[in-house]
């Protein structure tokens, strides 16, 4: 198990860059600002590796309300969180402007709060502009780095700066064999109960310890003679009501989690149905190729004569195609309806994952299914899947060997996915299938 990701926030008043500054360091252009108060983006955090190491980098602009009036109690809220998640701030302010009382302000936060912070000058194009910041030295921080995001002018500087105040990536630890269950989701889903539930379980022994980032506690259960650790993200909806960056830090939480888990629980709030927000939690899972469970929560406010279970299961599978592979329980935290069997689903699907075929058994299996259905023609060549075997766990990763690999239809791929899903029951495992040139 790898450690997680350490995390860098970019802080600072609207317009001195920051946005900019994050679009430069991922060398991506990414829409994250809206204008609209209460809006999220899609993306809100994005890897970064630098000279051989890695972090997280966090950009706090997009979320101020157009209102005059909240914009001060809206930025200092969205810098105390980004105070609370990350390990380095980057503060960013505007060179050619003098200092603001909103800057002065977020410095004191900053210097209150602990934390390692480089404070970043913007905009300063050439070497005549870096004459003009001696007044940065008031912030009571460290030498400034002098920086031009927008023309990318010493940003090489900065992150080698970022490299050196980071905290210094713990020694490889042993492999933990237990599972390790992360439960994400959205404000308001009900994780924080469901949680308190699997560890209210008479025949469960709790221990809390820290986890491995400041925001989640381990709590490590034993359950019928197995060890299972629950990685908790709940509470978020504890900090400060703005919606959108609880929202943002709820993101940043669930992917530090499901970096060191092997199943996630998305737990969704039954009565509102999935949210774009959900959506892109369970993306994520996926993306992640960790094991995936679909918890539907508050099923016993849910009207019955509506809403079957059958119904409901049928019509997220039809609006999401995506979920058809994945388990899809139905849940109440509050009562403990079916909250155990998510435990035994999560187990289930931890040995799936690590469960090796015989690459024998594969190609007699598959031998079969391709002789029947082979692959189709493409401009005129004819395909031939001559070879399968299983290249690793954990995920799961097949190797189709053949004559045309990219001439492999993505239908036909699919096809070749469900098969294998169907005959060996990879229900809620992402897996990878790759196509190679015998």
């Amino acid at each position: 198990m790898s450690s997680y990701d350490p995390v860098v926030a970019i802080v600072g008043r609207p317009n001195v860059g920051k946005s900019t500054l994050f679009n430069r360091i991922i060398q991506k252009k990414k829409s994250i600002i809206h204008h609209e108060a209460g809006i999220t983006r899609d993306r809100v955090y994005e890897i970064v590796n630098w000279s051989g190491r890695q972090f997280m980098l966090i950009d706090t602009g997009g979320f101020i309300p157009e209102s005059t009036e909240k914009i001060d109690t809206a930025i200092r809220a969205q810098v105390r969180l980004a105070v609370e998640e990350a390990d380095l701030i980057i503060f960013l302010v505007d060179s050619r402007e003098s200092l603001t009382s909103m800057d002065m302000e977020i410095a004191s936060l900053l210097r209150n709060s602990g934390k390692n912070v480089i404070i970043t000058a913007n905009k300063n194009d050439n070497a005549e502009m870096e004459k003009d910041n001696y007044d940065l030295y008031e912030l009571g921080f460290d030498t400034p780095a002098l920086i031009s995001a927008l023309n990318g002018r010493r940003i090489g500087d900065l992150l080698d700066l970022v490299l050196e105040k980071l905290p210094n990536p713990p020694e490889e630890r042993e492999i933990e064999h237990n599972l390790q269950v992360a439960i994400v989701g959205i404000p308001n889903a009900g994780k924080s109960s469901l949680v308190n539930s699997l560890l209210g379980f008479e025949k469960v022994i709790v221990t809390d310890i820290p986890g491995t980032t400041r925001d989640s506690i381990d709590s490590h259960i034993k359950y019928f003679g197995d060890k299972i650790t629950i990685i908790d993200t709940a509470g978020i909806r504890k900090k400060r009501k703005i919606s959108s960056s609880v929202e943002f830090y709820s993101s940043v939480r669930s992917e530090k989690a499901l970096e060191r888990c092997h199943v996630a629980i998305v737990v969704i709030d039954g009565e509102k149905g999935i949210t774009r927000q959900d959506q892109i939690i369970i993306n994520n899972v996926i993306s992640r190729k960790k094991g995936l469970i679909l918890a539907i929560n508050k099923w016993d406010l849910v009207t019955k004569e509506t809403n079957t279970v059958r119904d409901y299961k049928a019509e997220l599978v039809w609006q999401y195609k995506s979920l058809e592979h994945y388990p899809i329980i139905f849940i109440s935290a509050l009562t403990k309806q079916r909250i155990f069997k998510l435990l035994d689903l999560a187990k289930s699907i931890y040995q799936k994952r690590v469960q090796k075929i015989n690459t024998r058994e594969l190609n007699i299996f598959f031998q079969k299914v391709i002789t029947k259905t082979p692959p189709p023609a493409v401009k005129g060549s004819y395909i031939k899947i001559k070879y399968v075997t299983q290249l690793k766990i954990a995920p799961p990763v097949f190797g189709f060997f053949c004559n045309h690999p990219k001439l492999v239809t993505d239908d036909y791929k699919r096809f070749l996915e469900n098969q294998l899903r169907s005959h060996y029951d990879f229900e809620g495992v992402p897996m990878i299938l790759r196509f190679k040139e015998k």
